[in-house]
């Protein structure tokens, strides 16, 4: 299974335990980047999280050719949970360096669009991992086409 399916499967595997969009946020980024969960969260976020799915299949546009970009979308997830959409994509724009038209840049939106999706309940957790199979995940993670 690649990276990307592996990121769904965590998505389905949170939603099982809280339909709280809040709490599956910063569930997601616990289980899919190391983040953890109480007042330290920020060294983990500030270190850039860690690799707990490593593995490729993302689309191209998303893919910066390493195995860490589930831990980058994750990551991005659990940091928007706590300070908010726009003050992560200037973090991450600013401090990661991750250019907006970079992969890297392009899935941290992805990543944001997910965040606002959640906290306005046009998505529910129940459809996180579906969102992700069809949004960022590439043919290898069972789409049939892209």
């Amino acid at each position: 299974m690649d990276g990307c399916a592996q990121l769904a499967e965590a998505c389905a595997r949170v939603a099982a335990r809280t339909s709280d969009p809040a709490q599956f946020l910063r569930e997601l980024g616990h289980e899919a980047a190391g983040v953890r969960r109480g007042p330290r969260w920020p060294l983990d976020a500030g270190r850039g999280g860690s690799n707990r799915i490593r593995g490729r299949g993302f689309r191209r546009h998303v893919d910066d050719g390493t195995d860490g970009q589930a831990r980058h979308f994750a990551g991005i997830v659990a940091v928007a949970a706590r300070l908010g959409t726009r003050t992560t994509r200037w973090l991450s724009i600013h401090v990661g360096r991750d250019a907006p038209e970079s992969a890297d840049g392009r899935l941290t939106d992805h990543a944001l669009d997910f965040v606002r999706g959640l906290r306005s309940g046009e998505l529910q957790p129940a459809d996180a991992a579906d969102w992700v199979r069809s949004t960022i995940c590439g043919q290898g993670s069972g789409l049939t086409s892209r």
